[in-house]
Formats: structure tokens, C-alpha cells, sequence
């Protein structure tokens, strides 16, 4: 779920459900309801730094108990469920390009804990910093995405050919420092 969906305090009501009596009750909570159904699953909250404090509070309970009871008054279990968390916190710092990893990972764990209260951080079990695409990762993924198309069109017959050098510009024009590569076509 892209988290900025969940920026005011009515938030509550779309992950776990409205409560009795609300408009929407029957309809159970997106979030409740995706994990009740397949409480094996991978949940990423995108961007959490977004959520509403409310949010935050459901996201506590679900990370400290392992359940969460929702606007049907029905447990819904947790304990199987990969839960995953992605913000842009720091991301100015990684941009910065500090060379030393040691450092880096210092510098914005330094900016996510003023960002975050303890008690959300330290039930978390680890932080995974991800740098932006080089530009020798942004060729080679050109250079695969080539090679597939050129493998989907010689099903048809056509030979596609790509030069280093139209390559290269490929990876340059899309390739930008701030977003890294852009998807990839499907």
C-alpha cells in the first residue's frame, strides 16, 4: 500500500475497517481484510514517514503483538505476514554519495531515528539502505532490455541491433541521479 493514502487521522477506518454502525462496515479494512484472507503474505507500506500518528499506533500493535482486531471486532493474525517498510529518508544523503558505507549507513540511521519515535524503530528488525543505479548498472540493464526485445522481435522476423554507442545513449537519456532507471517496458 503506498502509505500517503493514509495521511489523516480516518486512515484507521480504511486499513482495519469502519465500525459499527459506519458507512463502509461490511466491507472490512484493506488492510485487515488482504491479511485475513492470505495471512501468509508480504505487506509494504510505501513510504511510511507519510502515515497519519493513528497509523502509526495500528502499526505498533500489529509489530508488538503479532495481531490486530478490526472494525468487525475479528482478530486478524500477523504472525505469517512479512511486513515491509520503504521511506526516502536519507535519500539526500545517499545522492550526497559518501563513499565510506560505514558513514553512510550512520548518517541517514541518524535522520530516520530523529524521524521516528523508538518505539516504532525498535520493533523493526532491520534496515536495508539501498543506494542509487551507477551508470554501469543503468547500461547493463539497457543492454538486457534490449536483448529482449530483440529476442520478442526475432519472433516475428526482425533483427534488432544495437551499436556500444547507441547503448551508451540509451543509458544516458534514461538514467536520471534522483529516480535511477526508470521502469522497465512491459
Amino acid at each position: 500500500r503506498c502509505v500517503p493514502q493514509y495521511m489523516e487521522k480516518q486512515s484507521v477506518s480504511r486499513l482495519l475497517g469502519a465500525p459499527p454502525g459506519y458507512v463502509g462496515y461490511e466491507e472490512g479494512g484493506q488492510l485487515s481484510e488482504a491479511v485475513r484472507r492470505r495471512p501468509f503474505s508480504v505487506v509494504l507500506f510505501d513510504e511510511v514517514e507519510k502515515a497519519h500518528p493513528e497509523v502509526f499506533n495500528v502499526l505498533l500493535q500489529v509489530l508488538d503483538d503479532g495481531r490486530v482486531t478490526d472494525g468487525q471486532g475479528r482478530t486478524v493474525d500477523f504472525k505469517n505476514t512479512i511486513i515491509i517498510f520503504t521511506s526516502n529518508i536519507g535519500s539526500q544523503t545517499i545522492l550526497d554519495v559518501v563513499e565510506d558505507e560505514v558513514l553512510l549507513r550512520q548518517r541517514v540511521l541518524e535522520q530516520v531515528k530523529a524521524r521516528f519515535k523508538p518505539e516504532f524503530l525498535n520493533r523493526l528488525d532491520e534496515y536495508i539502505i539501498f543506494r542509487a543505479l551507477g551508470r554501469s548498472a543503468i547500461r547493463t540493464i539497457v543492454d538486457q532490455q534490449i536483448k529482449s526485445v530483440g529476442s520478442r522481435l526475432a519472433g516475428r522476423g526482425i533483427k534488432l541491433e544495437a551499436s556500444p554507442a547507441a547503448l551508451d545513449f540509451l543509458a544516458d537519456v534514461g538514467y536520471d541521479p534522483v529516480y535511477g532507471a526508470p521502469p522497465p517496458p512491459t
